[in-house]
């Protein structure tokens, strides 16, 4: 069921330490189990799995428990050993795990939402049940008595759920790619804000209530911070995947940001450095280079008789420039561009290259990643796939 993988020593790449391979449909969220040599995992296939490593190396299920419906998302909080498991069917199941890990005691379910639970999260010091669903519905719902204390009612579906504890600020993303910050109380909650950057929908969202700093990843393959500490309004872009954007943790201890993509692209982002906002791209009827006019702007074209140029923006300055005025490319790690992006002539003369060391590192899980868990007490990160299959990486090397 487990093949168990040799690590290669010293490589300053992520170490494959172990496949599980046995799941009969995708594995939409699987969990790291702390201070266990286990996995959680819940799958399309109707089951919930509990994975221990055996003395032959090999992960075995301990537990294997078919649920009425495709299990599309959990929580589980290792201090209770509760796990919440949200269903196709709206529902959401909680249970309780022994402390070997070999019985699960159900505990209690919540009709919570008319379509599938999208995102589930406990949250221990509220003793409340957070759910969103297909239904455009946030939900919080009592886990002592398991009644609901509060709905809202979002533009569109939810794929991306975080909770502050200390200010009981609920960020929620949406598929219109939109942020929206709600203040929960017991029984109801009042809007703080909303924030839109992204170009498609919010697929993931990292908390880190150190630095309140909140990172949102999107099907636009960008990742954008946010700074909601600083009251500043700060949106730092990240480019650097390929694809999709599928997961994103964050490493407090070392100030790094491990995300992931559709493509298998594991990117591992320095965030102890000083990062610049991309600038806003101006409007002009011609190029603020060379003057000459775009190709919507007839008059100018009329007048000076030449043709119109197509319109293109400097990511460095955020000036409209024409092809002729920007035909160099650059990396600019600072501003988030790890690839390399149109810069104006003059901008790309200032681009030193210091300026273009970069500030993450790439490296290929080899599978299509549809979620990712990090636990930081050691180090490693698991990764699931549409192939059906859990990875479990040693993250040290790259993490430290």
């Amino acid at each position: 069921m487990a093949a168990e993988i040799q690590p290669k020593p010293q490589t300053r790449t992520p170490v494959l330490l172990n496949k599980i391979e046995s799941s009969q449909d995708v594995v939409n969220t699987a969990v790291i189990i702390p201070k266990e040599d286990g996995v959680i995992s819940v799958s399309d296939d109707r089951t919930i799995r509990i994975w221990l490593k055996r003395d032959s190396g090999q992960y075995w299920p301990s537990i294997y428990h078919t649920m009425p419906a495709s299990c599309s998302c959990m929580s589980f909080n290792p201090e209770t050993r509760r796990l919440s498991v949200g269903m196709e069917n709206g529902t959401i199941s909680e249970f309780i795990l022994s402390e070997d890990y070999n019985q699960m005691t159900p505990e209690r379910t919540y009709e919570a939402h008319q379509g599938k639970v999208t995102v589930v999260l406990f949250v221990l010091e509220m003793e409340w049940v957070l759910s969103t669903g297909q239904d455009k519905n946030l939900t919080w719902h009592c886990s002592e008595s398991g009644t609901q204390l509060g709905l809202y009612r979002t533009i569109a579906w939810v794929s991306g759920l975080q909770f502050d504890v200390e200010t009981r600020h609920v960020f929620v993303g949406d598929h219109s790619g939109q942020v929206t910050i709600l203040k929960l109380e017991q029984d109801s909650c009042s809007l703080v804000t909303t924030f839109k950057g992204h170009t498609g929908n919010v697929t993931a969202l990292c908390w880190d209530p150190a630095q309140r700093v909140l990172f949102s990843g999107s099907s636009d393959h960008s990742i954008i911070m946010w700074d909601i500490g600083g009251r500043k309004g700060t949106a730092i872009e990240l480019q650097g995947h390929n694809d999709k954007v599928q997961g994103l943790c964050y490493a407090p201890h070392t100030r790094q940001l491990i995300s992931c993509s559709s493509d298998g692209g594991i990117v591992i982002w320095n965030m102890d450095v000083t990062r610049q906002e991309t600038p806003e791209w101006l409007d002009s009827d011609s190029c603020q280079k060379c003057e000459q006019p775009f190709f919507w702007n007839f008059k100018q074209m009329w007048d000076s008789k030449k043709i119109g140029l197509r319109q293109h923006h400097c990511r460095k300055c955020g000036q409209a420039v024409c092809g002729k005025c920007s035909a160099k490319r650059s990396t600019i790690p600072l501003m988030g561009f790890e690839f390399e992006v149109r810069v104006c002539d003059s901008c790309h003369e200032s681009i030193t290259d210091e300026d273009r060391a970069p500030t993450a590192t790439f490296h290929d899980s080899k599978h299509s990643i549809v979620y990712m868990h990090y636990e930081p007490t050691t180090g490693w990160l698991l990764t699931s796939g549409a192939d059906k299959v859990i990875k479990l990486w040693d993250m040290t090397p790259v993490v430290s």
